[in-house]
C-alpha cells in the first residue's frame, strides 16, 4: 500500500527552512509562525507538497515579516527568562496565598486552584469556580498579578465578558482595560523556552 508522505522541509531563500506537514484537520493551506517553532504549513490530504510550495515562494514577503517580528518575541523571552528566575513551588505558594488575600478582601468564594505553565493564557475560571492561574503570573508587576486574579474572580460571578463584567472589575481595579492592554505587552513570559535554551 502506498503511504502518503507526511512531512517535507523546503528551504526558502532568506527565510530559512520551512516545514510542510499533513493535517487532517486542515480544509486548505494555511501557514503559520511561531516563536521556537518556526515556519508550519498545513497541507491538506489531497493536496500536493509541489502546491503548498508553491504557496509559500508566493508568500515569501508575508513569511520573512512574520519572523522577523517572531525574532524579536524569541529575543525578548530569553531576555525575561534572564532576568526572572522562577520556582514552581515559591510561585505556587505566592499565587495561592494572593488569591485567598483578595478573595477574602472582596468577599468572593471560589471552588479549586490550579498552578500551571500555560501557554497561551494567564488564568481562567471554570463553571464550577476553579482557578487556574499562571505561573508566570509573580513575574509581572504586582499590580497585573492582582488584575489577574481579580479578573477570574469576577467570573465566579459574572461568566462572561459582558459589560456588567468590566464594570464589577472595574470598581475593584480601576480602569480594567488599560490593565489588560498593560498586561498584553508580557505575552512574551507565555512562549516558553525550548529546552535548548535552559530555563529561567
Amino acid at each position: 500500500m502506498f503511504k502518503v508522505k507526511s512531512k517535507k522541509i523546503v528551504s526558502l531563500e532568506g527565510g530559512g527552512q520551512v516545514l510542510l506537514e499533513r493535517s487532517g484537520k486542515a480544509k486548505h493551506i494555511s501557514l503559520s509562525v511561531k516563536p521556537f517553532k518556526g515556519v508550519r504549513v498545513a497541507v491538506p490530504y489531497g493536496v500536493s507538497f509541489n502546491k503548498a510550495e508553491d504557496v509559500v515562494h508566493s508568500k515569501t514577503g508575508w513569511i520573512k515579516k512574520h519572523l522577523n517580528k517572531m525574532d524579536r518575541l524569541e529575543q525578548e523571552a530569553i531576555e525575561q527568562s534572564k532576568h526572572s528566575h522562577m520556582d514552581r513551588k515559591d510561585a505556587r505558594a505566592c499565587l495561592v496565598r494572593r488569591l485567598d488575600e483578595l478573595s477574602d478582601k472582596h468577599g468572593f468564594t471560589y471552588n479549586r486552584v490550579f498552578v500551571k505553565n500555560q501557554k497561551t493564557r494567564w488564568g481562567s475560571c471554570s463553571e464550577k469556580n476553579n482557578i487556574n492561574l499562571n505561573a508566570n503570573l509573580v513575574r509581572l508587576p504586582d499590580e497585573l498579578m492582582d488584575y489577574t486574579i481579580l479578573h477570574e474572580l469576577v467570573h465566579t460571578r459574572v461568566k462572561n465578558h459582558s459589560k456588567r463584567f468590566w464594570d464589577e472589575l472595574d470598581k475593584l481595579v480601576g480602569e480594567s482595560r488599560k490593565l489588560d492592554r498593560k498586561l498584553s505587552r508580557y505575552r512574551v513570559l507565555l512562549i516558553g523556552l525550548p529546552n535548548s535554551q535552559g530555563r529561567g
